[in-house]
Parts: structure tokens; C-alpha cells; sequence
């Protein structure tokens, strides 16, 4: 009668292996380190860098515990935080002798300690959140008018080309503020091109002005224009935040609005705050320009502009082939014409490229200027930081349309990635400052992290004492499937790569007490059949299936009340609800499938049972 069969006793022992495999890593603990990763595009990440930063080390007489190279960074691990500072110093001097042109980003981090074997089955360390880890707290303040400016400009050049194509002469488009006065000699050109300004712009709030002698048509941004564009810069900024701290491997970071204008960035187990701007600044936007190519080859001026005295309106470059050239300033396309970004191949030199794609008023401007310009060379700058680097200076051989745009030039397949990643990416939408910034120390979160493991322990002790005293061998069997419930959802957190903070560990404790709730109607009800007068084995039966109703109804309720709570939430709030959601869905199987298969293993063989030991039970 209550007995499994074999496959159910192996489904619950794998559980517990896997449960067991996955929980390992969280009791390791987590190291001092530094991490070095590139800030620019050109500079790779690899296995020289690796070994420049353990030449560096060896030479210093710092010793550390282990170190790799990734895809994006190379981590070096410290026995305590005195050598980490040191060592973090000792290789900033070494790979970025210049620090004004920093070639890479060197900061302070945390590692886990697991053994390499764990880490090659995949089994990690659940992430800590920002009170229990430690790391930067950043609020970002986004100047929306800022962005309204933004899009003024890129608008006013957009009316130019506008006015070009409709053959509509003018005086001059100026933006005065925070609108655009566009100047005429008579009222019948003004008409000519406000009726065309109107089919073209839609968000542009027209007026007609009379300044001396001259006509002028002001051209300003509508309301739900303005709330939309400052909508979408938020938006951006957050998603442009998100690539970049993603791609340089910051662990579980939190970058959310906050109000209108304002977004919190937090960044865990990050303990240096200027690297960590650093981090936040590395956004990439390209420029395309056209070269000054009578200057460029002109010996003289080139010699000049190398000592940093080119000629007016002109900067001056290398490419990346060696070859010095001067660039005009005017920037002719911004990169906020870009709509995507794909590394590719060159279907003529088969070279790695990046194939990007305009949207339709950088199409109509890249026409234009591929137009006007053929034999001339047309630069396309890549801005980090910035600073601008010459990707590519082709001559212009015949008029561009389409809105297709293909960029190569001596860069590896890696680049190309790099390169239409960071375009992908973005610049920001609108400028933003940070307004406050906090770092809170690994202590501070290890003794959160103390605090939290006491409350949790201790009520797990009590929990166990209680039932044991009053159920007995049912009361202990409790307790073996509570700390089984206990290991399930530690090791779901860990696979799922959940991110752990205080009121995580709060919804932890609270399903431990959720979890016994169930051993609790179980045994109550194998109590309440024994004194009706069923046998030790039919009320171990009727106990577990007729209790199992209300154990299902109680728990889908809770369910759906922490769902809510994960899809609605945010912050804390989500923090919790995960745990919550997870510990639900351990607690059934844990109180229900294991409880059952022990209560079978000792009870279940048995033929003829006389009593159980279940507390103080008057049955006949």
C-alpha cells in the first residue's frame, strides 16, 4: 500500500544529486579581484594581455590565486583586498602608462571560489544583489532638453535637404533656442515650403513671423512630440546602458527608471566608482566626413597638423593603415541615422565589414553627399569616449543610395563584431550626469549576508525542535524534507542565475514556515483518520491523498499572489517574489513527494505495523 516504485526513488535521489551539485558553489565564497577589459575597439582582449598582467605581477612580488582570459576581460583572483589594490595599481602603471588615453578599463571585482570543476559543469554561485555583495550605486539625471536639442538639430538638417529637393530657396535655417527660423524673401516661397514642411514633419508646429524686410517660418517641436522624444530618450539611454555594462561582464546589474527623467544604475561587486563611470561613459556613435584631401597632401601642413596646429576646420588623423590625413569638422552623417548594424563580409575583397542600414532621412543625406562628392575621400570616424578613430577613408566612386552602407578596412572578423556591436549600441540618447553615487563595502554586505543566514538558521532550528517534540518520527521526517526544500530552491536560484538580496532571504525564511505548513496538514491528518479508526497504513494513505487538495489550493494561491508580485513589482519587490515563486514549487515536491517516499522507506515494508509515531494520539 505505501510503497514507490523504483523510478520514483530515483527521480527523487537524482533531485537531490543535482540539488546537492548545484548548492556546492555558493559555500565557496567569493574572492577579491581585478578585472581588465578593453575601453577601446581596436584594443583586443586576449592571452597576451593575460600575460603582460602576470609578467606584471611577477614583477611586483604579488602573489595571487589563479587567473583567465575571456571573451571580454581577463580576471586575476587575490587571497584579501590589501593585494588587490596593490596589484590593481601596479597594472594600471603597467598597461596604461598613459592615463588620459587609457587603453583599458582595470577595476576592482569579486570572484567566486568555486573549484574549476564545478565551474566546468556550469554550476555557479547564485548572484548577490547590491545589499549583500556590495558594489556602486549610481543615480543618472537625463537632460531631456538636452535631447529636444538633439532632435532640433538633427531636424534642421533634415529641412535643408528637404528645401534642396523641392527646389524651395531660403535664407538660412538657424535654430534659435528651442525652435527653428527659417528665412524668405517673399510669402509665395514661404507657402511653397511650408506646405512641403507640413507634408514632411508632422511633429513641427508651424508660424509665420515678419522680422524687418525679411519673412520667416518658425518651426517648433508639438507637446506629444516632445513627451514622446523624451520618452524614447530615457528608453535609450537605458537600453545603450544595458549593452555596454552587459558586454563588460558586470554580473546581474540594475538599471531601471526612476520618475521622468532620472535612472538608477547598480552595479554589484563593483567596488571601484571611477572605473565604474568609466563603464557607464563607453558608448560609440559614428561620424562620417569628408576628407581635406588638397591639405592632406601637402607635406607642410601635414607636419604642421602633427604638432597639433592643423588648418582651420580641419582635425587630424590616423588610419589605421599608418597614413595621416585631415578631416573636416563638419560632420556631413551622425550615427543617430543608424537603424542597425551587422558584421559581414566584402562581397568583392571578402575582408570582414560592417553593413549598416540608415533610416530614410540618413539614405536621403548619404545620397546627396556621395553625389556631390565623387573622387573625392569620405572618412567614417568611430567616437568612443570622445575620441575618434579613423575606420576606414574610401574614395567615393559613384552616388550611394538605398540607405545600404558598407564599411571595411583592415579589421579582423573579431573587429567587425566589436565594431557593430558598439554601433548596435549606440550613444546616448540625451546627455546625463550623475547626481549621487554610493559605494557600499563588501563588509557591510557580508554582514548582511550574516544576519540574514542567522535569522534563516534559527528558524530552522526552531522549526525542527518543535516538530520533532510534537509529531516525533513524522516531526523529524518533517524536518529531512524541509532542509531537502531548503536545498532544491538554493540550487534553482543558482541555476537560474537568480539575483539573491535581503528580501530574498526574507522570502526564503517564509517558505520554510510555508513549507511545514504542508508536513503540518499531513500529519494532523493521518492523526485525525488514525482516531477514526483506520490502520497505521490506510491512514499514512488517506492522510497524504485527501491532505494534498489542501495543500494544492493553498500553495496555487500563494502562487498567484507572487506572480503578481514578479510581473508587476520592481526592485526588491522582484527580488522577493522570485524566491517566493521558486520556494512554492520546491515546498510541493519536497513536502508531498519526499516526505511520502521516507514515510515509505520506514514505514512501508512493514506488514504488520501496530503504531506510529506521530505524537500523542488516543486510537484504538
Amino acid at each position: 500500500m505505501n510503497r514507490y516504485p523504483l523510478w520514483k526513488y530515483l527521480i527523487i535521489a537524482f533531485a537531490l544529486a543535482v540539488g546537492l551539485l548545484y548548492t556546492l558553489p555558493n559555500f565557496f565564497g567569493e574572492a577579491p579581484a581585478v578585472q581588465v577589459s578593453s575601453v577601446k575597439t581596436a584594443v583586443k582582449v586576449d592571452i597576451k594581455l593575460l600575460g603582460r598582467v602576470e609578467e606584471t605581477l611577477k614583477a611586483a612580488g604579488i602573489a595571487h590565486q589563479g587567473s583567465y582570459a575571456d571573451q571580454n576581460s581577463v580576471r586575476v583572483r587575490f587571497g584579501d583586498t590589501e593585494t588587490q589594490i596593490r596589484a590593481k595599481d601596479a597594472i594600471e602603471k603597467a598597461i596604461n602608462p598613459d592615463p588620459e588615453n587609457a587603453s583599458y578599463v582595470v577595476a576592482l571585482n569579486l570572484l567566486s571560489r568555486s573549484p574549476a570543476w564545478l565551474t566546468s559543469m556550469h554550476a555557479l554561485p547564485m548572484y548577490l544583489g547590491l545589499d549583500l555583495r556590495g558594489g556602486v550605486h549610481f543615480l543618472l539625471q537625463v537632460d531631456m532638453k538636452g535631447a529636444l536639442t538633439k532632435r532640433l538639430d538633427a531636424t534642421a538638417a533634415d529641412l535643408r535637404s528637404l528645401m534642396r529637393d523641392k527646389g524651395v530657396r531660403h535664407g538660412g535655417i538657424a535654430r534659435e533656442r528651442d525652435q527653428l527660423a527659417i528665412r524668405f524673401r517673399d510669402a509665395e516661397t514661404r507657402n511653397k515650403a511650408r506646405a512641403a514642411i507640413e507634408a514632411s514633419q508632422p511633429d513641427l508646429q508651424l508660424t509665420e513671423v515678419q522680422d524687418g524686410a525679411d519673412l520667416k517660418l518658425t518651426a517648433t517641436l508639438k507637446p506629444e512630440a516632445q513627451k514622446r522624444i523624451q520618452e524614447f530618450a530615457i528608453k535609450q539611454n537605458i537600453t545603450t546602458l544595458h549593452n555596454r555594462i552587459n558586454e563588460l561582464g558586470v554580473a546581474e546589474p540594475v538599471i531601471q527608471q526612476q520618475g521622468a527623467d532620472r535612472i538608477v544604475v547598480q552595479l554589484p561587486g563593483v567596488q571601484d566608482t571611477a572605473k565604474a563611470k568609466d563603464i557607464l561613459g563607453r558608448t560609440a556613435s559614428l561620424e562620417v566626413r569628408l576628407v581635406d584631401d588638397e591639405n592632406s597632401q601637402n607635406p607642410a601642413v601635414m607636419e604642421e597638423a602633427a604638432r597639433g596646429q592643423p588648418p582651420v576646420g580641419t582635425e587630424y588623423y590616423v588610419e589605421r593603415s599608418g597614413a595621416p590625413l585631415l578631416v573636416r569638422k563638419q560632420v556631413v552623417l551622425a550615427g543617430d541615422r543608424l537603424t542597425d548594424a551587422q558584421p559581414g563580409f566584402d562581397n568583392q575583397t571578402h575582408e570582414p565589414a560592417v553593413h549598416l542600414t540608415l533610416d530614410s532621412a540618413g539614405a536621403r543625406i548619404f545620397k546627396d553627399v556621395t553625389r556631390d562628392n565623387v573622387g573625392k575621400r569620405m572618412a567614417i570616424l568611430l567616437i568612443e569616449k570622445g575620441r575618434g578613430e579613423v575606420i576606414t577613408a574610401p574614395v567615393i566612386r559613384t552616388e550611394i543610395g538605398g540607405g545600404r552602407v558598407q564599411i571595411s578596412g583592415r579589421m579582423s572578423t573579431v573587429e567587425a563584431n566589436d565594431v557593430a556591436l558598439l554601433l548596435r549600441a549606440g550613444s546616448l540618447a540625451a546627455p546625463m550626469e550623475i547626481i549621487e553615487e554610493r559605494t557600499i563595502g563588501p563588509s557591510l554586505g557580508a554582514e548582511n549576508i550574516e544576519r540574514g543566514f542567522k535569522s534563516t538558521l534559527y528558524g530552522f532550528i526552531a522549526i525542527a525542535v518543535f516538530m520533532s517534540a510534537y509529531y516525533l518520527i513524522f516531526g523529524l521526517i518533517s524536518v529531512v524534507a524541509l532542509s531537502t526544500n531548503l536545498l532544491l530552491l538554493i540550487a534553482l536560484l543558482s541555476m537560474l542565475q537568480a539575483t539573491l538580496t535581503l528580501p530574498g532571504i526574507a522570502a526564503i525564511a517564509l517558505t520554510l514556515g510555508m513549507a511545514i505548513d504542508a508536513n503540518v496538514l499531513i500529519n494532523e491528518r493521518i492523526r485525525e483518520e488514525l482516531r477514526n479508526g483506520a490502520t497505521p497504513q490506510a491512514a499514512i494513505t488517506a492522510g497524504y491523498e485527501r491532505a494534498f487538495g489542501t495543500i494544492l489550493d493553498s500553495n496555487v494561491t500563494s502562487l498567484i499572489a507572487g506572480l503578481a508580485l514578479l510581473i508587476f513589482g520592481s526592485g526588491p519587490v522582484r527580488g522577493f517574489a522570485v524566491v517566493h515563486c521558486l520556494g512554492i514549487l520546491t515546498s510541493m515536491f519536497s513536502s508531498v513527494v519526499v516526505s511520502r517516499g521516507i514515510v515509505n522507506l520506514v514505514y512501508g515494508s512493514r506488514r504488520k505495523l501496530a503504531s506510529l509515531a506521530i505524537g500523542n494520539v488516543a486510537w484504538k
